[in-house]
C-alpha cells in the first residue's frame, strides 16, 4: 500500500508541472505616429523573424500592444514580472523598462521621442535591439525578440557643476622656505656685546663701592637666595627642554617656599638694620 505522504508529494509535482507551462504572445502589433498623429508604420510581429528595422523620428511615438497567454490553453495570465530590454551591441549599453500587463494578460507600452524615458540607453547610430522579457513564478521564463529600432542619436549630457573637482589635478611642488642666512661673526659679537654690556657696568660698579654682603650665608637669607637660584635655574631649563605647563607647574611648587623664605629674609634684614638682632 502506498504511504498516504507519497500520494500528496506526487500531486505536488504532478501539478507543478501542469502549472510550469510555456508563455505565448498573442497578436504582437506595432504603429509609429508623427506628432500630428498621422500614421508612419503599422504590421504585426511574428515571433518566427524580426520584420525590417523600425525608425522613430525626434517627435515620432512607436506603441506597441500584445497578450500574454498559456500555450497550453491560450488563456491571458498576467506574469509577475514583464519588462522590455533596449540593448545597443555596439557600445553594450542596455535599458531595461517595465511594462504593465492587466489581469487578462494585455499589454500595451508606448515610447515618445520627444520625452524619452531615462531608461532608454544612450545611442549613437547602431539600431537598439528589443526583446520582450516575461518572469513568473509558476510559469518557465520566456524572452522573446520583438524587432530592432532605429532612434535619433542621444545628445551629449550637460556637465555637471562638480566635474572638474573629479579631473586629474596637476602634481604640488611644494617650496620650502630657504635657510636663513646668518649675520657675519663681527655683528653677533657686537650685540654679544651690547647684551652682556650691562653685567659689566654692575661690575664695575661694585668694584669702586665694594661688594659688601656680610649675613649672604646666614641661615634666614640662604634659603630665599637658593630658591632664586631655583627659579633662574628652572627658566634655563624651560628654554632647553621644558613645556609652558611644566613650567607653570614647577613653578607654581617653588613659588610657596620662597614666599616664606623671602619674608624670613626681609624681616632679619630689618632686624639688622635697626640694631634688633
Amino acid at each position: 500500500m502506498i504511504p498516504r505522504i507519497t500520494l500528496h508529494f506526487t500531486w505536488l509535482v504532478l501539478a507543478i508541472c501542469v502549472h510550469a507551462g510555456s508563455l505565448s504572445l498573442q497578436n504582437p502589433r506595432f504603429t509609429i505616429t508623427s506628432s500630428t498623429a498621422a500614421q508612419l508604420r503599422a504590421d504585426t510581429l511574428s515571433l518566427a523573424g524580426k520584420p525590417e528595422p523600425l525608425q522613430l523620428g525626434p517627435s515620432d511615438t512607436l506603441k506597441l500592444t500584445f497578450q500574454i497567454t498559456e500555450n497550453s490553453e491560450g488563456k491571458g495570465v498576467q506574469p509577475h514580472q514583464t519588462f522590455l530590454r533596449f540593448y545597443d551591441s555596439a557600445s553594450g549599453e542596455e535599458g531595461i523598462q517595465p511594462v504593465r500587463v492587466t489581469p487578462g494578460g494585455k499589454a500595451k507600452f508606448e515610447l515618445n521621442m520627444a520625452r524619452p524615458p531615462a531608461s532608454l540607453p544612450p545611442t549613437a547610430d547602431h539600431p537598439l535591439e528589443v526583446s520582450l522579457i516575461l518572469g513568473s513564478f509558476v510559469h518557465e521564463p520566456t524572452k522573446f525578440d520583438l524587432f530592432d529600432l532605429y532612434v535619433p542619436p542621444s545628445h551629449a549630457p550637460a556637465p555637471h557643476p562638480d566635474e572638474a573637482k573629479f579631473h586629474e589635478l596637476p602634481l604640488i611642488h611644494h617650496t620650502f622656505r630657504p635657510e636663513q642666512k646668518l649675520p657675519p661673526k663681527f655683528v653677533s659679537a657686537v650685540f654679544a656685546a651690547l647684551v652682556l654690556s650691562p653685567w659689566l657696568v654692575l661690575l664695575g660698579l661694585w668694584s669702586k663701592i665694594g661688594l659688601r654682603v656680610p649675613h649672604l650665608f646666614s641661615l634666614r637669607i640662604i634659603p630665599f637666595t637658593a630658591l632664586l637660584g631655583a627659579f633662574e635655574a628652572l627658566l634655563c631649563w624651560y628654554w632647553i627642554d621644558l613645556k609652558l605647563g611644566e613650567v607653570l607647574l614647577y613653578g607654581g611648587i617653588l613659588a610657596v617656599p620662597t614666599i616664606f623664605a623671602g619674608k624670613t629674609a626681609l624681616a632679619a634684614t630689618g632686624g639688622w638694620r635697626t640694631g634688633k638682632n
